[in-house]
């Protein structure tokens, strides 16, 4: 028997990413190939082939890749029988212009596609090039076989709609993922208990706009996010329900009342909103104003009133004024958030915003500092608050020191905890006992 091919995954970007990449490694790992197929290494020098999961979020992002492309090319050098392909939404975007600039690169293939990987790896080792940038008409979750059965984490991703047709005036999503499709009902289920079986407790349903799921179900109905929220609240063995990333216009008051009443579905919400500023959100395209999502988290809040807010924010977005600014500080000040992400507004070519004024980026640079000290505050404050506070802990693996664990509480804050190793992948009662930088020390509560 021939020694088993190598594959090294590297991931960039958002949970999705990190959710294609385990669908990747499955359709090309020994399971689904027999003895043609790959197990995963850890570092790129012992690989047969070297895959790139990109995204296109961030800021220079393709450029990123080409950086990459271009220290992998020597290993190319070093064993020509090495194969090299990109992934993800760089490679959407980017198409046959990576293997142009890159000639290294043997395979290229978009976020929809990846279910025709085994034929694009057999397509490359025969010496070809594969591209694959295509939308195609079927369900690449169709063509995926069944997650093996390894013994896997106690938390999980699990993808349950891809796209978004919001079009916002800053992202290149609709483009690079398409427009939005959300999974079957069933086939969602049949997953979440597959993962169950194979040791995960907690599950975070992914979507670039999850909360406008609208999958069918079994009598071929549409169910909206809380109907799957429900149907899965029923899966034995599984204790937490997470769900990222929402749309505040898709935040229905089914949804908001599960929050309420899911005992499973965890008081924790990451809810973006870019701006605050009326002005801005009507350039971005967002179809909403600063009022409607103030009054929404008021909504949310009295559903659950101990639930964590996340968002994200866009400083220096093309034309904002110092009002603009002082309306998103406005905001972040009435909402109060518990955690954030918060970028420097950075062009993407092909989106409107791209073509308008830009401001100085000096000006830019100096409100992100402002409003990150702001939100770096602000999450301090609500760590602080759980000092004393009794909460559910997941517990996830090892910590630092002799005897500690680490897991996350019921509203995402990692916690690091002195407890018996045998306790990884169980929920354990913890009082909070010290709050630190980015995360909260407890002690183990025990009956």
């Amino acid at each position: 028997m021939a020694d088993t091919k190598k594959l090294f995954i590297k991931t960039y970007g958002c949970q999705m990413n990190v959710y294609d990449s385990e669908r990747m490694a499955e359709a090309l790992g020994v399971e689904a190939m027999g003895e043609a197929g790959y197990e995963q290494v850890s570092s790129p020098d012992k690989a047969d082939m070297i895959l790139l999961n990109t995204c296109h979020i961030r800021e220079k992002a393709a450029e990123k890749v080409y950086s990459e492309l271009g220290r992998l090319k020597g290993l190319k050098a070093k064993n020509p029988d090495l194969k090299i392909g990109v992934t993800g939404c760089v490679a959407q975007a980017e198409g046959e212009e990576i293997v142009r600039r890159q000639p290294a690169v043997d395979l290229v293939v978009g976020p929809q596609s990846y279910h025709r990987l085994p034929a694009m790896e057999a397509k490359v080792r025969s010496g070809d090039r594969a591209l694959d940038t295509d939308f195609p008409q079927e369900d690449k979750f169709d063509h995926l076989k069944s997650r093996p059965k390894a013994k896997r984490g106690p938390t999980a991703f699990l993808t349950v709609q891809e796209g978004c047709d919001k079009f916002c005036a800053f992202c290149v999503v609709p483009y690079t993922r398409g427009a939005e499709v959300s999974r079957p009902v069933d086939r969602i289920i049949g997953e979440a208990r597959d993962l169950v079986e194979r040791g995960v407790r907690e599950i975070t349903l992914l979507g670039q706009n999850v909360n406008a799921y609208h999958g069918l179900d079994d009598a071929g109905d549409e169910a909206s996010l809380a109907d799957l929220i429900w149907k899965l609240n029923a899966v034995d063995g599984l204790e937490r329900i997470r769900f990222t990333t929402s749309h505040p216009n898709d935040m229905d008051d089914a949804l908001i009342e599960a929050h309420g009443t899911c005992e499973k579905l965890m008081p924790y919400l990451h809810l973006p909103v870019q701006a605050g500023s009326d002005r801005i959100l009507k350039t971005m395209n967002r179809k909403h104003t600063a009022e409607d999502y103030i009054r929404l988290i008021e909504r949310i809040r009295a559903a659950r009133p101990d639930i964590l807010i996340s968002g994200d924010f866009i400083v220096g977005f093309p034309e904002e004024s110092d009002q603009d600014f002082a309306d998103t500080m406005a905001l972040i000040e009435e909402v109060k958030y518990g955690q954030a992400f918060s970028f420097k507004y950075s062009t993407r070519p092909g989106t409107p915003a791209a073509e308008k004024p830009q401001i100085d980026p000096d000006v830019a640079s100096d409100r992100l500092y402002r409003l990150q000290a702001l939100l770096t505050q602000q999450q301090r404050d609500i760590q602080d608050a759980m000092v004393g506070h009794e909460v559910g802990v997941l517990f996830e693996k090892t910590g630092r020191l002799e005897g500690q664990l680490i897991g996350k509480s019921d509203h995402l804050h990692a916690v690091h905890v002195l407890a018996p190793s045998d306790m990884i992948g169980e929920i354990g009662r913890v009082k909070i006992v010290a709050s630190e930088a980015n995360s909260l020390k407890g002690e183990l509560i025990c009956d």
